[in-house]
């Protein structure tokens, strides 16, 4: 596969804008805040941001239920400040990319306002609708992914409505194609504003099974979510329908978030040959900790980390889409906690947990995606109590405490919600030791993470070892090394339960990439019987000093890129 599109060379900035950076002192980031901060993003040398939701919206789910598409939010700022926000962006050779909720809207929004007073409006059939059961019972077993049923019952249309999110985020009807000319015309609107690409929330969504047929519920389960929720029947019609009338033609990069995908059916979305998207998120390599087993939610009930469960599936993804597609790369973004806290060690080792599993990941071929504050090895955030949470996840869970549903108690619930939870990434970024990290003069809208004081840009770009340095040097590496962008990969070690060694290959040179993933030191026998003949030549990126060879073991967090010979 050619790689000469931007993209593919690019290093993309996921900011949260609510956590980001506050200009005016009402504790939520906003627009001008981000602008405030383009150069410090042109330091670490990304080439684009993706900006999380930030249209008019009640926030029952965080920005993610829009109200209106072509509004910014009054939190955030204005349209004149997103408007000044991508010209000064551009100027720093920096793109823009805007997140694309076209899975469901907030039930605030004026399509769904008129939808649900009858079924003989303009807007009646923008959204699912269906009969009840002939008990009054909703159409299916299906849930959502915030728990309980997907149905909510409408009393002025004497009818349900699919919600695959909280009730308050019904789903848009793509099967009509009036929905998805506005939802065309509302990208294109952006357009004229400069927008350079979309990342397309839950995107695989879009298309349902409309027959809506119950689940088997072999754990006697109410509501189910499963594999029905995604990858319908026209999916892949209205991708490329989309290409055609609005990617294409405006050359707008694109990035699909898609639960329920696999490497081998990904590449139905990415192969370039069938004109739909440009790359899309995987969720197979953040599903190793998921207990498949555990009650629901089951990521409350995390399971170890197992670093041959990552390989297995970070290396299935790079071979299959190899010259058949592109990668994303990335282990937090804002539904993920921080990736040191939840497979690495944030105390000992945070400056070598940063390091490696940064290593690891912009190895790889494939768009790395950095997430507000991973640059500096933000941990999660244990001060928080239950109380504390605003992720709709963990508020809906302990509800339900107390029941046979979860199989927790609120302990278990809190210690799973320190490890797991996606406020975890969504506290205020900390830029230095002020008060507040500097992120506010006000009140915050989330609490703090406790450790801001010894953990914030200030300080981190200040010391020796300085992870955003090390971002640097990576950042640096991708845009110069062709061999980082189109060198084939190879797995080395695969059952090692420590080591993650891979090399790329390009023009018949090899290039090594290791880390030791863990806090024990890791001997390198079975990694120098692998290479052979070949030995390790320049280092180019190592997060130790003074390493010349591999005939030492790798000490804790360990990581190098070394050319080979």
């Amino acid at each position: 596969m050619a790689t000469s599109e931007w993209w593919q060379k690019a290093v993309i900035y996921q900011i949260y804008p609510k956590s980001f950076n506050d200009s005016n002192g009402d504790g939520i980031g906003d627009l001008p805040g981000i602008t405030a901060k383009l150069d410090y993003l042109k330091a670490l040398g990304v080439d684009a941001l993706w900006i999380s939701p930030i249209y008019a919206s009640p926030q029952v789910d965080s920005g993610y239920d829009i109200s209106n598409y072509r509004v910014i939010d009054p939190r955030f700022g204005t349209n004149e400040d997103l408007y000044r926000l991508i010209t000064e962006a551009h100027t720093r050779n920096i793109k823009v990319i805007m997140d694309l909720v076209a899975n469901h809207t907030s039930d605030q929004h004026v399509w769904f306002q008129q939808s649900r007073q009858s079924r003989n409006n303009y807007f009646s059939d923008f959204y699912i609708w269906r009969d009840p059961r002939p008990d009054g019972s909703a159409p299916s077993n299906w849930g959502s992914y915030f728990g309980g049923s997907a149905w909510e019952y409408e009393p002025m249309r004497k009818q349900y409505y699919l919600h695959y999110f909280a009730k308050e985020q019904p789903d848009l009807n793509w099967e009509n194609p009036l929905v998805r000319e506005a939802v065309y015309d509302l990208m294109r609107f952006w357009k004229a504003h400069g927008v350079d690409g979309w990342r397309m929330d839950v995107i695989s969504g879009i298309s349902k099974f409309t027959d809506f047929p119950d689940y088997p519920t072999p754990n006697n389960e109410s509501f189910v979510v499963g594999a029905l929720h995604a990858n319908g029947p026209r999916l892949h019609e209205f991708l490329q329908e989309m290409n055609q009338e609005v990617l294409t033609p405006f050359a707008m990069m694109s990035v699909g978030e898609a639960p329920g995908s696999t490497a081998h059916n990904a590449r139905q979305f990415v192969d370039h040959t069938r004109r739909e998207l440009n790359m899309v998120f995987t969720f197979d390599h953040m599903d190793i900790d998921h207990d498949h087993n555990a009650p629901f939610p089951e990521k409350f009930h995390p399971l170890p980390f197992d670093l041959v469960k990552l390989k297995h599936s970070l290396s299935e993804w790079q071979n299959i889409l190899f010259e058949h597609g592109w990668n994303t790369l990335y282990f937090e973004n804002h539904d993920q906690p921080r990736v040191i806290s939840r497979w690495g060690d944030d105390q000992q080792y945070r400056y070598q947990s940063a390091t490696a599993f940064a290593t690891v990941l912009h190895g790889l071929q494939g768009t790395p995606y950095v997430f507000e504050g991973e640059e500096i090895g933000m941990t999660n955030a244990y001060n928080f109590e239950l109380a504390d949470y605003n992720d709709i996840e963990v508020t809906n869970t302990a509800k339900m405490l107390g029941t046979a549903v979860t199989g927790l108690s609120a302990t278990e619930l809190l210690a799973a919600a320190h490890k797991i939870s996606r406020d975890n990434a969504r506290t205020p970024m900390q830029w230095d030791a002020t008060a507040n990290a500097g992120f506010t003069s006000g009140q915050p809208w989330l609490k703090m993470n406790a450790n801001y004081a010894t953990i914030n840009v200030a300080t981190d770009r200040q010391q020796t070892q300085s992870i955003f340095a090390y971002y640097q040097q990576l950042i640096q590496l991708r845009h110069n090394a062709e061999w980082v962008t189109a060198g084939k990969y190879q797995l080395l070690l695969a059952t090692d339960p420590q080591l993650f060694a891979y090399t790329r290959t390009y023009h018949d040179h090899s290039w090594l990439i290791v880390a030791n993933l863990s806090s024990a030191n890791a001997a390198t026998t079975a990694l120098q019987q692998a290479l052979g003949k070949q030995q390790c030549g320049q280092l180019l990126v190592q997060n130790y000093p003074a390493r010349q060879t591999l005939a030492a073991p790798l000490q804790p967090y360990e990581a190098l890129i070394a050319e080979l010979k």
